[in-house]
């Protein structure tokens, strides 16, 4: 009888105590691998633009630019039942060991010789078939290192190291690449990513309940079953449809439709700077609120009346006088974007069982990196034909789209994040 109550003394309070994200170690570490992964990413695409342009012509450095988009629309899915399968922590480690061996080969080949560019194009194919795994498995893993009650706080965690990753891993890959040109970069990229391996290796992770973890069936059973869940869930399903018609109306006008914006309007690479600027630090603000806050009440409320007001900033950016005045949209733009697309990834951590996390992110990615890309392109295209004005007002009604459908669901209106 003392073995046993001594034995099950330090379980309850440990089941029964929710550290605070900002103060749990596991996922401070989780942190510090994932701001360094996505860090050593951004020094990546810095110098495999920069090798692709200082060993081709522009039509092929697009090329190289985009090969990696193919493999990874067409195998997220598949990544999705992977991550599941497998486990996240698993497949992220094994990726972010492939991502760094590749990286590392590339950068001693450079050094060794020059290849021209079908080594970079090889790399853009392994980068992106190994990101088609990578990234539901990213998405799938807060739920493995904490606790459902600081999912919220997490989130707001991750788009701080997003945020860090974009602003710091730009000027490391510009001085690695004028300190020893590619190279340099590819290898200081390798190092970013290869820091993360033991990171992880050190993170605890939750165990999900037998049942729930069981793979049943073939993988194309797992899938099929991951995507009925989604369609039948009363708050994924709406809130799937209300990402994709988000990210399709954001993307196209806050990628290519900026610069165009900024040449017509006369602002300049400095004036187009300090739009990017603006935008940067609202979404940096959205992200900290989170991860100060841990939950805003009224979820599903907060997020749709942000996206509907995202959208119509959107649409006014268009029409502002000066850059300074565009700067100040664009940070207002920041802010809702970063708040509704902080609630949405929210909620579907949240929403769904942890066991099908992994295929639920995979679908979310999909639409947010496989098919919203193919507004830029649209977008330059309607720009040339009709001017700005009408292009930004059309992509913010489609992004209102998102909100409007987030306030016609009832359930996912009603959603609540965990207290």
């Amino acid at each position: 009888m003392t073995a046993t109550a001594t034995t099950a003394t330090p379980t309850a309070p440990a089941e029964a105590v929710e550290v605070p994200a900002h103060r749990d170690g596991n996922v401070l570490r989780w942190l510090a691998a994932y701001t360094a992964s996505m860090t050593g990413d951004s020094v990546y695409y810095i110098a495999l633009s920069w090798a692709a342009v200082q060993n081709g012509t522009p039509a092929q450095a697009g090329i190289v630019m985009s090969v990696s988009a193919l493999p990874r629309a067409l195998l997220m899915l598949g990544g999705g039942v992977i991550a599941d399968r497998l486990g996240p922590r698993r497949v992220v480690i094994g990726s972010d060991a492939v991502r760094c061996a590749a990286v590392l080969a590339v950068a001693a080949l450079l050094f060794l010789t020059s290849p021209g560019l079908w080594p970079l194009a090889l790399l853009g194919l392994v980068f992106g078939t190994v990101d088609a795994v990578f990234m539901p498995a990213v998405g799938a893993l807060p739920a493995r290192v904490t606790s459902r009650g600081q999912l919220t706080r997490v989130q707001g965690m991750r788009g701080l190291g997003i945020r860090f990753a974009s602003v710091v891993g730009g000027p490391l890959g510009g001085l690695a690449v004028a300190a020893g040109g590619a190279t340099a970069a590819f290898a200081l990229a390798g190092v970013l990513i290869a820091i993360s391996v033991p990171l992880l290796v050190a993170v605890r992770i939750r165990e999900l309940p037998a049942d729930d973890t069981k793979a049943a069936g073939t993988a194309w059973h797992d899938l099929r079953a991951g995507l009925r869940y989604i369609r039948r869930h009363r708050v994924l399903a709406p809130l799937m449809l209300a990402i994709a018609l988000g990210d399709l109306g954001f993307v196209g006008p806050l990628n290519v439709g900026l610069t165009l914006l900024a040449d017509e309007r006369g602002w300049g690479a400095a004036g187009m700077g300090w739009v990017l600027g603006g935008f940067g630090t609202g979404a940096g603000v959205a992200s900290l609120l989170f991860a100060v806050r841990g939950r805003v009440p009224h979820a599903g409320h907060v997020m749709a009346y942000a996206c509907l007001s995202g959208a119509a900033a959107i649409g006014a950016l268009a029409f502002v006088p000066g850059v300074v005045a565009a700067a100040g949209v664009a940070l207002l733009i920041g802010l809702l974007a970063g708040l509704s697309g902080a609630l949405c990834g929210a909620l579907l951590q949240t929403q769904t069982d942890p066991a099908c996390l992994g295929r639920v992110t995979a679908v979310s990615s999909l639409v947010s990196l496989g098919f919203a890309p193919l507004s830029m392109p649209l977008s330059a295209a309607a720009i040339g034909a009709w001017g700005t004005g009408p292009v930004f007002v059309t992509s913010a009604l489609v992004c209102g789209l998102g909100g409007a459908v987030a306030l016609c669901a009832p359930n996912l209106r009603r959603a609540e994040l965990p207290t």
